[in-house]
């Protein structure tokens, strides 16, 4: 049986944690920020954690079951 390929696109965009928690970057923050309010674009700066309902998604992008 063939070995199975990580997605490429998630690799780039997930990290884990020390505890295995998977980190992420927010989305919103590449361009048309002229109409975002300093607070908005600077919350969006902060990574954040992957919520428990995408998490088996995300383990099978990564090839992690």
């Amino acid at each position: 049986m063939p070995k199975v390929k990580t997605n490429s696109g998630a690799k780039k965009r997930f990290r884990f944690t020390g505890t295995g928690k998977v980190k992420r970057k927010h989305a919103y923050h590449s361009h048309i920020l002229t109409k975002k309010t300093k607070k908005q674009k600077r919350n969006l700066v902060h990574s954040a954690i992957v919520d428990n309902s995408n998490m088996k998604q995300v383990r099978d992008l990564l090839c992690l079951r």
